[in-house]
C-alpha cells in the first residue's frame, strides 16, 4: 500500500490515448456490490466546477481470445464480515482527530485474543509527530484488559469462539503531524486521513496477521472486507470532506464490502463524471485550494481508466470512486473507492492507484508478507493502460532486487526506496508480462479476480489462476523469486 511517485508531465498524460481493452469476461456475469446514494461530498466545497463533458463510451467487449477460458462468476462478500460504526471529529484548532469505533466481529475460527492495528504509530509516521491513543475499550459492553505487542498492535486477551459475534468498542485520539509526504498529514485546512483508526487484521482461515510495521514509505496492512457506517464532524464546521463509500446524508458515509475507510478534508473544487463498467460509477474529484489543479481533467482520466481496467480485470465492484488532490504529496495512496493523490500526478499515478481497486481493494493480500501481490499487479495495470508494459517487460532488475520478488517487507525495509520499487513494482509487472500474450495475461487475471474477490489472496491463488491459461506460470514466477 505504498506511495507511487509521479514523473509524467500533466500535458503528456492527458494526451495518452485510451488503449484498447482485452477480451471482456462479460460484466453481467459478475455480482457487483452496488451502493445507493448521492455522489456529492458533505460540507461546502467552494468553488465548484461544472461536471465534466460526457466521457468516451466504455471499451466494447471483444470476442473471447483463443486460450482464454470462461471466467467464473465473481465470488460474493462474506455475509459474516465485520461491521464498523465509526465517528470522526476533525478538530483543526487543537490539531487532533478523535472519535469512537464500534465493530461487530465474527471470527471463523477460535482465537484467544482480539487484535487491532494502530498504523499511525509506525516508525515513519511516529517520527513525523503522528500518534494514536485508545481508551475505554469494551468487549460485549464490559471493560476489557489490553496490552501492546508493539506500538502498532493492540491486543485484547480473552476466549472467542468460532462463529460467535463479538462486539468491541473503544475511543481513539489521533495527533496530526504537519505537511509531511504521507497518508496522514495536515497542510493548513487540508488533512489526509489514511490508515488512521484502529482496524482488525483478521485473515479468514489463518487468524491474526501481525506483520511488523515497515520503515519503507508504505505500511504492512491486512484487513478483511467489512462494512462501514461513518459519521464525520469538523471544526471549523465548513470544511469539505471527501471519503470512501457513499455520502448518503450530510456528515455521513456508508461503505459496503470494503477493506478500509479513508478520508480527506479541505476547501475543494469539485468535478464529477460517470464511468460505465458497464454499470454506472459516480466519479468525484476534489482539488484542494491552492493546488492549481483542474479536477475535471483528473475526473476524465479516472473515467477512462475505470472503464479500461474494468474491461481487462472484471467490472469495478462499487458504485462510487472518489479522488482527493491535496498538497505535499508526491504520488498516490490507495484505499477502497477512495484515493489520495498529489497535484502533479495525473499521469501514471492515476492508472496505478486505480489498479489497486482490483489488486488490494477487491482482491486483498497481506501487504507485509506479499507486497508484490498488490504493488506488482497495480504496476502491471498501470503499464497496460499507459502503454509502458513493454519497457517493464524488458527492464533490467538490479542485484539485490532481481530474484527477490516474493520477499516480505522486512527484506525491503533494509534497502533503498529505488531498489524496493525495482524489486516489487517493476519486477512484479515484468513477471506477469513475461508469461506471454498480454491479452491472455489479462484473461488469467480476470479469473484470479473473480475467484478471490473480497478475500485475502496468497501467491498460490494467483499462480493457480495464471495456470489456467499459462501452464508454465509457476516456474516462470519462481524465476523471479515468487513461490506459492
Amino acid at each position: 500500500m505504498g506511495v507511487r511517485a509521479e514523473v509524467v508531465a500533466v500535458a503528456v498524460a492527458l494526451a495518452v490515448a485510451l488503449v484498447s481493452a482485452a477480451c471482456s469476461s462479460g460484466g453481467s456475469n459478475h455480482a457487483l456490490v452496488r451502493q445507493s446514494g448521492t455522489t456529492s461530498s458533505s460540507g461546502p466545497t467552494s468553488p465548484t466546477t461544472a461536471a465534466t463533458p460526457p466521457p468516451p463510451a466504455a471499451p466494447a467487449a471483444a470476442a473471447p481470445k483463443p486460450g482464454c477460458p470462461p471466467v467464473p462468476a465473481r465470488a460474493a462478500p462474506d455475509p459474516n464480515r465485520p461491521r464498523y460504526t465509526l465517528t470522526v471529529n476533525v478538530d483543526l484548532p487543537s490539531n487532533i482527530v478523535s472519535g469512537n469505533v464500534k465493530v461487530r466481529f465474527i471470527p471463523d475460527m477460535a482465537t484467544d485474543r482480539l487484535v487491532f492495528r494502530l498504523w499511525p504509530n509506525g516508525p515513519t509516521q511516529a517520527g513525523a509527530g503522528t500518534h494514536i491513543d485508545v481508551g475505554n475499550v469494551t468487549v460485549g459492553g464490559a471493560s476489557a484488559p489490553t496490552n501492546y505487542a508493539n506500538a502498532t498492535t493492540l491486543v485484547i486477551p480473552g476466549t472467542y469462539a468460532a462463529g460467535q459475534p463479538v462486539d468491541i468498542a473503544m475511543n481513539w485520539r489521533l495527533a496530526l503531524p504537519g505537511a509531511v509526504n504521507d497518508r496522514i498529514a495536515r497542510i493548513g485546512d487540508a488533512v489526509r486521513l489514511g490508515s488512521f483508526f484502529p482496524i482488525l487484521p483478521w485473515e479468514s482461515g489463518v487468524g491474526w496477521d501481525t506483520d511488523s510495521p515497515t520503515t519503507q514509505f508504505a505500511e504492512a496492512s491486512t484487513a478483511p472486507t467489512a462494512d462501514f457506517d461513518v459519521s464525520v464532524t469538523t471544526s471549523p464546521p465548513d470544511l469539505g470532506v471527501l471519503a470512501s463509500g457513499v455520502p448518503d446524508r450530510p456528515g455521513h458515509w456508508t461503505a459496503t464490502a470494503v477493506r478500509d475507510f479513508a478520508m480527506s478534508t479541505g476547501r475543494f473544487a469539485i468535478a464529477t463524471a460517470v464511468a460505465h463498467v458497464p454499470d454506472p460509477v459516480a466519479v468525484t474529484v476534489g482539488a484542494s485550494a491552492g493546488t492549481g489543479v483542474a479536477p475535471a481533467q483528473f475526473a476524465a482520466k479516472a473515467v477512462n481508466v475505470l472503464q479500461t481496467h474494468s474491461a481487462r480485470f472484471g467490472p469495478y465492484a462499487w458504485s462510487t470512486y472518489t479522488l482527493a488532490i491535496t498538497p505535499n504529496l508526491s504520488g498516490g495512496i490507495e484505499y477502497p473507492t477512495f484515493v489520495m493523490q498529489g497535484p502533479s500526478t495525473i499521469g501514471r499515478t492515476t492508472s496505478h492507484e486505480l489498479g489497486h481497486e482490483w489488486f488490494y481493494s477487491l482482491v486483498g493480500n497481506d501487504q507485509g508478507r506479499d507486497p508484490w501481490l498488490d504493488e506488482g499487479m497495480a504496476t502491471y495495470a498501470e503499464g497496460r493502460y499507459e502503454g509502458t508494459i513493454g519497457g517493464m517487460r524488458t527492464a533490467a532488475i538490479p542485484p539485490g532486487a532481481a530474484g527477490h520478488l516474493g520477499e516480505a517487507m522486512p527484506y525491503w525495509g533494509g534497502v533503498s526506496r529505488s531498489l524496493y520499487n525495482q524489486g516489487v513494482y517493476i519486477q512484479g509487472a515484468k513477471a506477469l508480462a513475461t508469461l506471454g500474450d498480454l491479452d491472455l495475461v489479462d484473461c488469467a487475471l480476470r479469473v484470479y479476480v473473480a475467484r478471490n474477490a473480497y478475500r485475502i489472496a496468497r501467491p498460490a491463488d494467483l499462480i493457480a489462476s495464471l495456470s489456467t491459461v499459462f501452464p508454465q506460470a509457476a516456474p516462470t514466477l519462481a524465476s523471479f523469486g515468487a513461490h506459492p
